[in-house]
């Protein structure tokens, strides 16, 4: 698990180290670099976050040039969540800058450089938020000390503004650009003399980013959102949008079953096609895959369309042998398997009180068995990448979330230094998850080589990308509890079966891993005297890789619709019963719970706050107005779920018509993840989660027979369209103001989601919903 560093020194950076064609001596280059003893980020971050290597090129964050002009560097990647608006925010606001002088640049691959690139965990701003303000405030510090220097007065007599720096005493003030120069030369501020901005002063931090720079109150400004006009006018660069005059366009035939190999291809039918050229030989890796290619047989010719039906003319001859039990896989099959095997012990994970007494000496027994399936991420933008060679350097052009492992993916492929490997992120049409895994990129790069280092672009097809793609772990979770004669939950055992991610790099372990277990299982948090957590075994037989909230989804799913089930059992209200379990507000160290915790973060910092967990279930409850009368048919549910370092609590409203028919008037979503930088885009990905999670719960679905997927595009594998959608979304924000360490925002919304809208439709309808997609059950 990579995790970025987010205790960062500033350094000044020599000439050498400028952009390329910039003039040295004009600009104020400001740098964060890795300068800690180990024994210091360990007590940070937690063993499993160490940087991968000490920095001795430092990354460049901040440029200021001679005429003024703001450029922040953005090392993350751009799906949708806003990341390129919310940092520059960050690092504008400790700085002083005037909004409209404020440029982004995207960094390129560069561990060394920017430290860990992968954009996955709801990371981002959790990690980075504190170390961009550090380096605004060192930037604003040193543009004081300049301009005292400049006048002969205190610094401290000396303020930033707006892009320019104020003496009060005398009137004078320079602007940033005439300040650049001088500063550069000065030394850092070191960390423990910066002086960060109050809140009272931000400008920007706190505030919507949204299409229109708009005056709100005083010197606070609505920032314009980085790229949102670009999109809309359709000037944004995505991966297919990259382009040369003499490039080639490529599409591959993978093997149909996880781990086979190609035996043989006759392509003379396919060459026979107008505009292809020739037909290429990806080497496959077989098992396990980690982010290599699966191999296979590439056509490549003048055009996609070309390509395309170059692809459907070959005659392929498939080894289904080397996939071993993988060719038989029936998901169906497997459901009925790790159902049964859910019957029986597994490895225990968490023993607390005599589990087996708290069920024997229980008033009423509960038991429940949930079942999620595999799915895939689907974005509206499938894989897709641009390769090419010159003068021994690869270059790359690809949407992907994973920098750091495209660049060293393709080196190792085309037999370079990584520093030879150019990779340029261009803009994500939706990631989640899916493009952290750069295999589209290293088939781009095996066929720039095999055409003496020519522009090939590699485009999966949306068929592609459902057969071939990292899948979300199918998993069954049977859960069983006894009820006092009160109906308080004495004991609780949970099951909990899956494919491992790791499968992907080692052989299968058929136990979930630690940090899959932290998300949400061994984690759980109710107030219970005995319980016991247990995972079985489950073999995977697929590509299994990370999906939004990854774990946290079955977990939650599970979880939360069984807390439901307990009140209904003990007679007693959904909501009152879900705080019992949770109990009195208190922080929970999670060690407590295993070796694995908050994808290994410092426990200190990232402690499990009950009380905030009560809080955002309180929040939606009486905003959705729980407990008031409601028609036949109708009824409201909720869920509420902690994962990276936030929390959330849905409620849906909905009805159900006499004939199956489903109708969500509203969702009330409370959420908390502590600071907040642009609650604009908050509320933008909660209400996404929103949709998503309920495609999750009622429509998406891959599955799986004779080891091939069975789903071939967006008329069998179903997204929410606009009538699946909650007729009013209603997000609520709450604790802005906290000190708590920054939550994460992209996937948290999401687990919560499907448990509340089963457990509504169970309050309309009477009908439990323990297997997921929905699909027909509700005209059953």
């Amino acid at each position: 698990m990579n995790t970025p560093v987010d205790d960062l020194l500033l350094a000044n950076v020599s000439r050498r180290h400028f952009l390329k064609g910039l003039a040295a001596g004009s600009a104020l280059v400001l740098a964060a670099r890795w300068d800690l003893a180990l024994g210091e980020e360990e007590k940070e971050y937690g063993a499993d976050a160490m940087p991968h290597g000490w920095v001795d090129d430092p990354n460049v964050f901040i440029r200021i040039d001679a005429d003024g002009t703001v450029t922040v560097t953005n090392h993350r990647a751009e799906m949708g969540q806003g990341i390129r608006t919310s940092l520059v925010m960050v690092a504008a606001d400790e700085l002083g800058a005037d909004w409209d002088r404020v440029r982004v640049e995207q960094a390129p691959a560069d561990q060394e450089k920017y430290g860990n690139q992968n954009t996955d965990g709801s990371r981002s701003m959790r990690h980075w938020f504190a170390p961009i303000r550090r380096a605004g405030a060192a930037a604003r510090m040193m543009l004081e000390r300049a301009a005292a220097e400049r006048w002969g007065v205190p610094a401290s007599e000396c303020h930033a503004r707006v892009h320019a720096v104020v003496h009060a005493a005398s009137g004078r003030e320079l602007g940033f650009g005439d300040l650049a120069a001088a500063a550069r030369e000065l030394s850092v501020p070191p960390r423990e003399r910066l002086e960060l901005k109050p809140q009272s002063e931000w400008r920007y931090i706190g505030e919507d980013a949204g299409p229109a720079y708009d005056v709100k109150r005083g010197s606070v400004v609505r920032p314009k959102a980085i790229d949102g006009e670009d999109i809309v006018t359709g000037q944004a660069v995505y991966g297919a949008d990259v382009a040369f005059e003499d490039m080639l366009y490529a599409v591959v035939a993978r093997p149909p079953v996880y781990g086979a190999m190609l035996r043989s291809v006759d392509d003379g039918e396919a060459l026979k096609v107008p505009g292809v050229l020739r037909t290429v030989e990806i080497d496959g890796t077989g098992q396990p895959a980690g982010f290599k290619p699966l191999g296979g047989v590439a056509v490549v010719a003048e055009n996609t369309w070309a390509a395309i039906q170059g692809r459907k003319a070959l005659k392929i001859d498939w080894n289904l042998e080397s996939a071993g039990d993988n060719a038989a896989y029936d998901s169906e099959a497997y459901r009925k398997q790790l159902q049964q095997t859910a019957r029986a012990p597994g490895k225990v994970i968490r023993d607390e009180g005599d589990i087996e007494s708290a069920l024997a000496d229980a008033a009423e027994r509960v038991s429940a068995t949930y079942y999620m399936p595999h799915m895939a991420q689907a974005p509206m933008e499938p894989p897709v990448a641009v390769a090419r060679i010159v003068n021994g350097r690869a270059e790359v052009w690809a949407p992907v979330q994973n920098p750091g492992a495209t660049r060293s993916g393709v080196a190792k492929r085309l037999g370079l230094e990584p520093e030879d490997v150019t990779v340029n992120v261009t803009l994500l049409g939706g990631g989640f998850g899916r493009k952290s895994k750069p295999d589209f990129a290293q088939e781009a790069a095996s066929l720039t080589k095999a055409f003496d280092g020519r522009p090939v672009r590699v485009q999966w097809t949306r068929d592609d990308d459902l057969h071939h793609t990292y899948f979300h772990a199918v998993s069954v979770d049977r859960l069983e509890a006894g009820l006092d004669a009160d109906g308080r939950a004495l004991g609780w055992r949970h099951r909990t079966l899956s494919p491992s991610i790791g499968s992907l790099f080692a052989p299968d372990p058929e136990h979930i891993a630690p940090f899959e277990l932290g998300q949400g299982f061994n984690t759980m948090p109710f107030d219970i005297p005995a319980i016991r957590l247990e995972n079985p075994e489950a073999p995977a037989h697929v590509r299994i890789g990370w999906f939004r909230s990854v774990y946290n989804l079955p977990h939650a799913f599970a979880i939360q619709s069984f807390a439901a089930e307990l009140a209904e059992a003990a007679g007693r209200d959904h909501r009152d019963y879900l705080l019992e379990l949770l109990g009195p507000s208190r922080e929970i160290d999670p060690r407590t719970f295993g070796d694995q915790w908050n994808y290994g973060e410092n426990p200190e910092r990232y402690p499990i706050d009950i009380g905030r967990m009560r809080a955002v279930i309180e929040k939606a409850t009486a905003e959705a107005g729980w407990g008031r009368d409601l028609p036949k048919g109708r009824g409201l549910g909720l869920a509420v779920h902690n994962s990276f370092v936030s929390y959330t609590a849905v409620v849906f409203d909905v009805e159900v018509d006499d004939g199956g028919g489903l109708i969500i008037h509203s969702a009330d979503i409370a959420f908390d993840c502590g600071p907040q930088v642009n609650p604009e885009r908050i509320r933008a990905q909660l209400e996404g989660a929103c949709v998503m999670g309920i495609g999750i719960a009622m429509q998406s679905e891959i599955t799986f027979s004779e080891g091939r997927v069975q789903q071939d595009n967006f008329h069998q594998y179903l997204v929410p369209r606009i009538d699946r959608a909650p007729r009013e979304t209603r997000v609520h924000l709450i604790n802005p103001d906290s000190e708590a360490a920054i939550g994460g925002v992209g996937e948290p919304g999401l687990p919560p989601v499907a448990p509340a809208l089963c457990n509504a439709i169970h309050a309309a309808t009477g009908r439990r919903i323990r297997r997921l997609p929905v699909g027909d059950q509700l005209s059953a």
